[in-house]
């Protein structure tokens, strides 16, 4: 019977997103100077605003960026060629995770890790190219309750949230902003993952009422 179910479970499994379709952004040029020569420590404006005391909150550069069952398998996202000028995250590790759909499928993702308030303040400011994964994942050590805006984003994203167990909580798309104050936008409450992706990807990527997250701590298996 055990035999049976892995065979299952490996009919099941699929590699999401197409490095075919990968989504890339044209920055004007003052933007991408900007990338170029700041370093993303000195620049800070607001990421995440908490609802509550808990501590969780975030800064950002110029790009907003923004698990827990089944036995997760490294990605098979391999590494694209970047388009000419573009900007890639820095300064964050990659991590393989699963996304469990509702009816049993199996997506295989990779994903750049922010899992401190550093990382999460940088986020996926001035990217216009994620460089391979298919997304950002937004860790936090506990329930977290707050707000997300997209001061100076270049890329348009597409957000989507998980509680402590990985499951499915809410998402929602977010706009570029330029403004000042940009708009926010609520989180659902009690999250614990959020995943930025290129707009319109979730579906793609089986995120989706009913599913469930799992973010691992092993490289994605294009990683040396």
């Amino acid at each position: 019977m055990r035999s049976a179910a892995l065979v299952v479970l490996a009919v099941a499994l699929v590699a999401c997103g197409d490095d075919d379709d990968a989504v890339t952004t044209t920055v004007p040029t003052s933007v991408d100077t900007v990338a170029s020569s700041t370093s993303p420590a000195t620049v800070t404006t607001t990421r995440l605003t908490t609802a509550t005391s808990s501590g969780a909150s975030a800064t950002s550069p110029s790009t907003t960026s923004t698990g827990a069952s089944p036995a997760t398998s490294p990605s098979t996202t391999a590494p694209t060629t970047l388009a000419p000028g573009g900007v890639v995250p820095q300064g964050f590790d990659r991590v393989a995770a699963t996304v469990t759909a509702s009816e049993g499928t199996v997506c295989e993702l990779c994903l750049w890790v922010a899992a401190n308030g550093d990382e999460r303040a940088l986020g996926l400011m001035y990217v216009t190219d994620l460089g391979g994964p298919d997304g950002m994942v937004f860790h936090y050590d506990s329930p977290t309750t707050g707000a997300f805006w997209m001061k100076d984003t270049v890329m348009p994203l597409s957000i989507a949230f998980f509680d402590q167990r990985g499951g499915y909580l809410d998402a929602f798309d977010m706009q570029p902003c330029t403004a000042d104050p940009c708009p926010t936008y609520p989180t659902p409450t009690d999250f614990v993952d959020a995943i930025e992706v290129p707009q319109g990807m979730l579906d793609e990527l089986g995120m989706a009422p009913g599913s469930v997250l799992a973010v691992s701590d092993l490289p994605c298996e294009s990683d040396p």
